[in-house]
């Protein structure tokens, strides 16, 4: 069986678990290296027996996104080991606390803004040279529908995740005229541990699980591939 990611190296963010795991394992599957980043060595180690289960192979990276100067290690030591990067998946992300925008504590505002914007920033800066050494380099933000719905309570995750979306696809025409693709995914409602928390009352079994998307990441993260700079949302079966 053909593999349409054999031979490329690929970064996938919040790792350990959800979508981030669920891609690792696709990605892996399809014939990547893949390059966990996530904070708990624990559950870096746990996506690492998944991703071999599937016959694929991984570097794991135990940091914490709001470390910037290890991220900038990072494209360094991607670099050196490498000398290229063929695929980024931006998933880390922060929920904060669903709350009044009068109400949400500064600290919390400030880790949604790190989290979701700032690392990524610090990420696109760091491995951007390494997407241009690849012979396709591709690029995928996971962002959200809070983006563009203005719910209460919900401002701020939904004010991080616009700014997540303008910054990527700032980075799209940025590189539209060169190798490198990025694009956005909104999963939409997915059966993850951050779905929990923001709708505790909500069956999980009604939800998608996190490794339903992991084929239209697979495809958006190939070389075949030629969308850039596009909103993709997807659809459940």
């Amino acid at each position: 069986m053909s593999k349409p990611l054999e031979g490329r190296v690929a970064l996938v963010t919040g790792a350990s678990r959800g979508i981030g795991r669920a891609a690792a394992i696709g990605l892996a599957a399809a014939g990547a290296h893949v390059i966990l980043v996530a904070r708990t060595v624990g559950g870096l180690e746990e996506a690492d027996d998944d991703v071999k289960r599937a016959g694929g192979s991984a570097t794991l990276v135990p940091l914490d996104i709001r470390d910037f100067e290890a991220l900038d290690r990072l494209g360094r030591s991607i670099f050196e080991r490498w000398g290229r990067l063929d695929a980024f998946l931006g998933n880390a992300g922060s929920l904060g606390v669903l709350t009044p925008l009068s109400h949400l504590d500064p600290k919390v505002f400030q880790e949604l803004i790190e989290v979701n914007v700032t690392a990524n920033w610090r990420l696109i800066r760091s491995l951007d040279p390494l997407l241009r050494q690849s012979a396709a380099g591709r690029v995928l933000f996971v962002t959200s529908g809070a983006a563009r719905v203005f719910t209460p309570f919900w401002g701020g995750y939904g004010m991080a995740k616009a700014a997540l979306e303008s910054l990527a696809l700032t980075y799209a025409a940025e590189c539209a005229t060169t190798n490198v693709k990025v694009n956005l995914l909104s999963p939409g409602a997915v059966r993850t541990a951050m779905r929990a928390r923001a709708m505790p009352g909500e069956d999980p079994q009604s939800l998608p699980p996190p490794d339903a998307l992991a084929p239209l990441i697979v495809d958006l993260l190939s070389a075949s591939n030629s969308k850039n700079g596009e909103l993709v949302k997807f659809k459940a079966a």
